[in-house]
């Protein structure tokens, strides 16, 4: 049996708070607003892996209201949910990824960004792919205001 997950996730940008996406800390003016570390990527990651294997979804395993995740690494988050989806017997065949933001360019760091979920998930590198995308300068990502992320997985139930 296989199954798809979808996950999508976004959040404000402001001063005063690191980018984090997918793992890797990115040089930049602004970073996300978030009770965790607010790594968007790695949000919707979570939710297309809780989603495909019908565990869940991310605010209802780690609460926002819940301080033990106040400013959380989302690497730990994701290290939770990978256990959950192998403990119900899933195997994680890949994972397709966009993450839309304005500023900074993501492309310099996008291997890096694929390696950092990859061996966060114990799966091979070229079963993730991240695409980085403006939004033109319309909407909110498009006006330095916010980053989104969207994650498609496939998931194999193991015999």
């Amino acid at each position: 049996m296989i199954r798809v997950g979808i996950g999508r996730d976004l959040h404000r940008l402001v001063r005063g708070r690191e980018l984090v996406i997918g793992g890797i800390s990115i040089p930049s003016v602004k970073g996300e607003l978030a009770h965790s570390d607010g790594d968007v990527l790695l949000h919707a990651v979570i939710d297309a892996l809780l989603g495909a294997a019908a565990l869940g979804d991310i605010g209802e395993m780690f609460p926002p209201s819940d301080s033990a995740y106040k400013n959380i690494s989302s690497i730990l988050l994701l290290k939770k949910v990978q256990e959950k989806v192998r403990s119900a017997a899933w195997n994680i065949i890949n994972i397709d990824c966009v993450v839309s933001l304005q500023k900074p360019h993501l492309l310099p760091y996008r291997k890096q960004i694929c390696e950092s979920i990859a061996k966060t998930l114990d799966i091979k590198p070229e079963a993730v792919f991240v695409k980085a995308k403006s939004a033109e300068a319309t909407g909110d990502v498009g006006k330095c205001r916010a980053v989104e992320a969207f994650a498609v997985c496939l998931l194999e139930k193991q015999d």
